[in-house]
């Protein structure tokens, strides 16, 4: 016979619990890196003025910053759609991380390469309780979009 073995200590619960966090899979959601995290996210950039390079897209007056930049009647950027071309490692996950970290949205990140149409329609709908239960916004950027058909 089976006996379980009794609790040396009380269970403890955490103090909140968001409703929301649940329905998005952490594997998706963009946090704070941990100590474990690869170098190169450790050593990404936290805020735009950190960003080095690219000057004529981050710089004061920019079209990066035009886009962050709130809007008079509600103090928030205005949302948009934005397509980042490049190479692999010049910076484009970076430029999208900070562009929700500057104007306070929830960042998600999926790859076409591993994601499917079920994939977005699920993180959509996520930011869409988000926005409505929060009111805060979220970016998604799809990596090698191109990939979808």
């Amino acid at each position: 016979m089976f006996r379980a073995p009794a609790l040396s200590k009380p269970v403890r619960y955490p103090e909140a619990v968001d409703l929301f966090d649940a329905l998005t899979p952490p594997s998706r959601e963009a946090s704070v890196p941990g100590k474990n995290a690869p170098l190169a996210v450790r050593m990404r950039p936290q805020n735009l003025d950190e960003l080095v390079g690219q000057q004529h897209l981050t710089g004061i007056g920019s079209p990066l910053r035009q886009l962050l930049a709130p809007v008079a009647h509600s103090g928030r950027a205005v949302p948009a759609s934005v397509i980042l071309w490049g190479p692999p490692g010049t910076g484009k996950t970076t430029l999208a991380y900070l562009v929700s970290r500057q104007s306070d949205r929830a960042f998600v990140e999926l790859s076409a390469v591993t994601a499917g149409v079920k994939d977005v329609r699920e993180v959509i709908e996520t930011a869409r309780r988000r926005l409505l239960a929060t009111g805060q916004e979220t970016v998604l950027f799809i990596d090698e979009v191109h990939r979808f058909n």
